[in-house]
């Protein structure tokens, strides 16, 4: 199997797993004398069933991350890192960019103006660039788990 393929099925069993979550919490409760539409103690045990697998496919994925060279000096775990880094950096420019824009919406002479602590068109230019860098960072992280075997 392909590494690719293991975090699909990963986020495949994530996706189940909180779907039943939902219908336990929906079948938690009932009136007196009625049944639940499913089987709490049954999706409890599916829960568990693919709790599992959840945690040997991510056992599995964490070790080929760990083993598999992306560039010199860098495993495919490092770059995912790096990756991850980009995404947080790039959010706190987006959110700085977004909340340093001024609109000027006085009515009266007595309103309090607002003004830009911060270069917006820098910020945003910053951003855009991280999000460039992720992109194509990314994509090559991508590219790599289709052609890695999962480790056994």
């Amino acid at each position: 199997m392909k590494l690719a393929e293991a975090l699909i099925q990963r986020a495949d069993a994530q996706k189940r797993f909180e779907q039943i979550k939902q219908r336990i919490l929906q079948n938690a409760k009932v009136q007196q004398g009625d049944a639940p539409a499913e089987n709490p103690s049954q999706l409890l045990a599916e829960v568990e069933e693919i709790g599992t697998r959840v945690v040997a496919l991510v056992r599995k994925i964490n070790q080929t991350n760990s083993l598999t060279e992306f560039e010199a000096n860098e495993t495919l775990a490092d770059a995912i890192a790096r990756r991850d880094g980009l995404l947080k950096r790039q959010g706190v420019y987006r959110e700085l960019a977004a909340a340093a824009a001024v609109m000027h919406n006085v009515y009266m002479r007595s309103e309090v103006k607002f003004v830009s602590a911060v270069n917006v068109a820098e910020i945003q230019k910053t951003a855009d660039a991280l999000a460039q860098e992720y992109r194509e960072l990314d994509s090559r992280i991508q590219a790599l788990n289709w052609l890695t075997d999962l480790k056994e």
